[in-house]
Formats: structure tokens, sequence, C-alpha cells
């Protein structure tokens, strides 16, 4: 069985899929962008909107149950690469390095309605 996870702390899903979805003890996040909880997008820089991001996956994991520290998996687009390391520091201010998740971080050429940066992750409660 699964369950769906939902918050009105992170975006709305603006297509059809879930924010998340638990099935057993696994869960698994849908794709985080820098939209607000009200569908306001965060173009303020790099930073403001891995910010957003980050603050969206941390509202849908705690809907669940979980944090960060549940983490085992974590994806990461990204528009361009010369934004890694600012996207790198503050995704390393939220995950501590003691409980990091697998993780890989990839360039695409677009995202959904052309943001920068695109985070997903799974976690085990």
């Amino acid at each position: 069985m699964k369950k769906i996870i939902f918050t009105d702390k992170a975006p709305a899903p603006i297509g059809p899929y879930s924010q998340a979805v638990l099935t057993g003890n696994t869960l698994y996040t849908s794709g985080q962008i820098p939209l607000t909880a009200t569908g306001e997008l965060i173009t303020t820089g790099i930073e403001d909107e891995t910010k957003q991001v980050m603050e969206n996956l941390k509202a849908v994991l705690e809907a669940a149950g979980a944090t960060f520290e549940n983490v085992i998996k974590t994806t990461i687009f990204i528009s361009n690469m010369d934004d890694f390391g600012k996207i790198n520091a503050v995704y390393g201010s939220y995950i501590a390095d003691e409980t990091a998740s697998a993780r890989e971080t990839v360039q695409v050429a677009r995202l959904p309605k052309d943001v920068n940066v695109e985070i997903s992750m799974i976690a085990v409660l």
C-alpha cells in the first residue's frame, strides 16, 4: 500500500503528482523547485532558490514524520554547473556531514518553470 503525503507548508503540485509517497517505511519525494507554499516563484539568486527548495523538502519530510537525517538518496538537477558550489553550500547548511545521504548532481538543459534547481529525496522512516 502507498500513502500520499501532502502539506500546505510546501507548494501544491503543478501537475498530476504527489508531493511525496510513502510505501512501507520508504518515502519518495517529488522534485521540489523554488516555489513558496503560496506558489510564488523565487528568482532572487541561486542561493535563495536552493534555500526555498530545501525548505520545501523539509516541510514534506516533516509531514511524513521524517527529517533530513532520514534521507538516504538525493538527486539534484541544476541548469548551470557553475552554480554547483553555491548550491552545495546551501544544501550543506541543511545536511550534517555525518548523516549525509548518497547523492548525485546533474546539469540539465531545462527545468519546469525555467528554474535553476530541482531536488528530490528518498528517505527511510
